[in-house]
């Protein structure tokens, strides 16, 4: 398993280019005897039919890495320049594979089919998971319940965390081009300013997560980019920002979108500009089944013991497993990964992440373990 991740880390793939990582999935699974579909271009879904019929449970892995230029010293370091993984989906995808050839051996001896699913896309709208279902990822046959797991950088290699219920946000993208007149920075009663009007606005918003949400309600609204082509003495002729809203609510979610629109409109508006809103709907919220969740926890504290499983926090990060989990029963848990190659925790989403590679054996032990066990619920 560690050379399989060592590979998959060398040679990252962007979300929906995931082409030759597919294709070493299905070589893997043509070497265990397990047959396969290829759905959505790069998706692959296979199938361990067991011994004798029962629940179809159905087993997630994403595959696809990030635009980060890795920083790593180490022999699997990237080979792809500007791609690595840095969310750890070379985890995912390994433990699945790991997965895969366990329950392959012990298939005469259970009850029931196990669907594997090696998802494209994860961490780019419109989100893979979203594709694969459209395209029968999740038909012929129909699982009755998926579980799905990710890394954790905050959390040791051998323990898992699982919360029921809400556990991360839904995830909208937001787009403005706040547009004004440019001109020379020295006379700006000639220029309708969009650098003003955006910086306005931008402040302005954070009154729609004070004063307009319910306090009981976790939500985030930040603005990660602000482009304004201007010069020291250059007024420009527009402004583009960027930014997320997340929340835990449908209802409220698409008030908070009217919300966003209305502000920055009238903002501009106001001030003599105008601004053109982009609202680009993502993932909806990860909820995980009470029953589920609870019953794959007792099972995880069965297979590594008491101390070696961990309540979770909700969390304001976004995933695209919330898909499936918004149309069957499914658990999204944590594996713990925090140590990296010199012993340091590394985060999710930054050049130098990495994990210590003892997480593998838990990752792929724990997800057949509970594979079985939902199979003879």
């Amino acid at each position: 398993m560690i050379e399989v991740r060592r590979h998959l880390h060398r040679h990252p793939e962007l979300s929906f280019e995931e082409f030759e990582t597919s294709k070493f999935i299905q070589q893997r699974l043509t070497q265990l005897g397990i047959p396969f579909e290829v759905v959505s271009k790069t998706g692959v879904v296979a199938l361990i039919q067991c011994g004798a019929e029962g629940k179809v449970i159905a087993l997630r892995a994403d595959m696809d890495a990030l635009p980060i230029q890795e920083t790593n010293d180490t022999e699997y370091a990237s080979k792809n320049i500007g791609v690595m993984h840095a969310c750890g989906h070379d985890v995912h995808t390994t433990s699945l594979l790991g997965v895969a050839a366990i329950l392959k051996n012990m298939a005469p001896e259970l009850k029931g089919t196990i669907k594997l699913i090696f998802q494209l896309g994860e961490e780019k709208l419109p989100g893979g998971a979203s594709l694969m279902i459209r395209d029968g990822a999740l038909e012929n046959p129909a699982p009755t319940a998926i579980l799905g797991q990710h890394v954790y950088p905050e959390l040791e290699a051998g323990k898992v965390g699982f919360r029921s219920g809400k556990y991360m946000a839904s995830a909208d993208e937001i787009y403005l081009k706040v547009i004004g007149k440019g001109g020379h920075a020295a006379l700006p009663d000639r220029n309708i300013d969009p650098v003003l009007i955006s910086s306005h606005i931008i402040v302005a918003m954070q009154q729609i997560i004070s004063r307009r949400r319910q306090p009981n309600m976790p939500s985030v609204l930040s603005f990660g980019r602000v482009e304004a082509l201007g010069a020291t003495n250059v007024i420009p002729n527009h402004v583009e920002v960027a930014g997320t809203f997340r929340t835990f609510d449908e209802e409220w979610r698409l008030k908070a979108h009217e919300l966003i629109r209305e502000l920055a409109e009238n903002t501009a508006k106001a001030m003599g500009g105008n601004c053109e809103v982009d609202i680009r709907v993502g993932y909806p919220f990860v909820k995980n089944d009470e029953v589920l969740t609870k019953n794959a926890k007792m099972h995880a504290i069965d297979f590594l013991g008491p101390g070696n499983v961990v309540d979770l926090e909700m969390r304001m990060t976004g995933e695209d497993f919330a898909y499936y989990s918004q149309v069957m029963p499914g658990t999204f848990y944590r594996l713990g990964t925090k140590e990296g190659a010199d012993g340091k925790m590394r985060g999710l989403h930054t050049s130098t992440f990495d994990v210590d590679e003892t997480c593998l054996e838990t990752g792929a032990g724990l997800m057949a373990y509970l594979a079985i066990k939902s199979m003879e619920e």
